[in-house]
């Protein structure tokens, strides 16, 4: 998003960030980031679909979800001293690596509590790759830069998880060589950083100093968006492929449906650009969480693969605006040094957010409640609240014209 609210074109994206000369390249966090996010996409999508063909409990899958989030959770309270010490490339290197460790792992021994286990590690990990990049995307002191970024920073996660998704109709979910697939890429994700010559200490070339940031002074509609951005991904990732594959219509198309998710997330980025320039984020963050509300009805009611498809998009459009939006606004006119500790701060917040979603489904399943109608409740009340605090933050929208008293 650029300084006046309004989001960049990818054009505008390549431009300002990688042919810049300000600041660190682009290019080594970037492509690091494409490739793990291809390797993410696949894999959080085959370990809930390979929970019964490996005997484990069905309850599996959302343990797995919420194990991996507890390890975001955990990394994101400790890494920041991490990147102090090690600087940007170092640790998101490391953090690949364990995360290719731990698939290797899993593929080798498929154990209900070792997979828990593994599932906590790379979370911790996963984690460290969150903050290390957007710390690194996001290093930089002028505000168009650090839009032109973010856009790109979503550009390649959306890209690498779509494309992650589709690999399930290409390789299939049984069986150890699709986990044999995601820990190559893993490792192929640590070389462009590798190949860098940004500075060993950290991108910019000097010791990454960290300005302590309280949560307090963050906004708190920022704050709660990447809550509920937790709340909704979770259970999205971690749930919705087995919810898919239990639905006869589109049983054999779990793949493209959570591919067009992600692609749904890509697609609303032009409305985002314009929509941004004329209303705040958090009536940004009200409108698109009504959207979601919208999707879950359709889904809900959907039948036919046609409008499975439709609903699954307009959920990802829904789903993957919060975060973005969230993050941009708790870093507006924030300095370079505080950058680290606010995405530490929202990656914490997000992470609670993702821990509790996927045990929120399974207890309210005993209220026969299943996913889309919690995912429609949490829409619901995001979208509530959001229009209130962007009522409250904007008085003069509620006195009426001149003339009209």
């Amino acid at each position: 998003m650029g300084p006046d609210g309004g989001w960049v074109t990818l054009e505008k994206v390549v431009t300002e960030s990688v042919l810049s000369r300000k600041g660190s390249g682009v290019l080594a966090p970037i492509g690091g980031l494409f490739l793990f996010a291809v390797a993410t996409g696949y894999l959080m999508s085959i370990l809930p679909l390979s929970v019964a063909g490996l005997s484990m409990p069905a309850e599996m899958a959302a343990w797995l979800a919420s194990a991996l989030y507890a390890g975001l959770l955990l990394g994101a309270l400790c890494v920041e001293p991490l990147i102090t010490r090690l600087g940007h490339r170092p640790a998101l290197m490391l953090s690949l690596l364990v995360l290719s460790v731990t698939v290797a792992v899993m593929a080798a021994l498929p154990h209900p509590l070792l997979w828990l286990a593994m599932r906590l590690l790379a979370g911790v990990a996963t984690a460290g790759v969150f903050v290390v990049i957007e710390s690194w995307l996001l290093l930089v002191e002028d505000e168009r830069q650090r839009a032109g970024r973010l856009g790109l920073y979503m550009a390649a996660l959306y890209g690498g998880n779509a494309l992650g998704q589709l690999m399930i109709n290409l390789l299939g979910v049984g069986g150890a060589w699709p986990l044999l697939v995601v820990m190559g890429l893993m490792l192929l994700a640590a070389v462009p950083p590798l190949l860098s010559r940004a500075g060993v200490v950290s991108p910019l070339g000097a010791e990454c100093h960290s300005e302590p940031v309280s949560l307090r002074s963050i906004s708190m509609p920022a704050v709660l968006g990447c809550v509920i951005s937790g709340l909704v991904l979770g259970p999205l990732y971690g749930l919705m492929p087995v919810f898919l594959d239990q639905q006869e219509s589109v049983a054999d198309l779990t793949g493209v449906m959570m591919a067009l998710v992600v692609l749904g997330g890509m697609a609303v980025q032009p409305l985002g650009s314009w929509m941004s320039a004329r209303v705040g984020k958090t009536l940004l963050m009200a409108l698109f969480s009504l959207a979601g509300v919208m999707a879950a009805v359709i889904l809900v009611l959907a039948s036919t693969p046609l409008e499975f498809g439709l609903g699954m998009l307009l959920l990802g459009a829904s789903a993957f605006v919060l975060y973005p939006v969230a993050i941009n606004q708790a870093c507006e006119g924030r300095a370079s040094a505080q950058i680290v500790r606010i995405t530490q701060l929202m990656l914490i917040s997000y992470s609670l957010g993702s821990v509790a979603g996927p045990l929120l489904v399974q207890a309210m399943a005993a209220l026969a409640i299943g996913l889309l109608q919690y995912l429609g409740i949490v829409f619901l009340a995001t979208s509530l609240y959001m229009l209130v605090s962007a009522l409250r933050r904007a008085p003069a929208l509620l006195e009426p014209p001149a003339g009209m008293e």
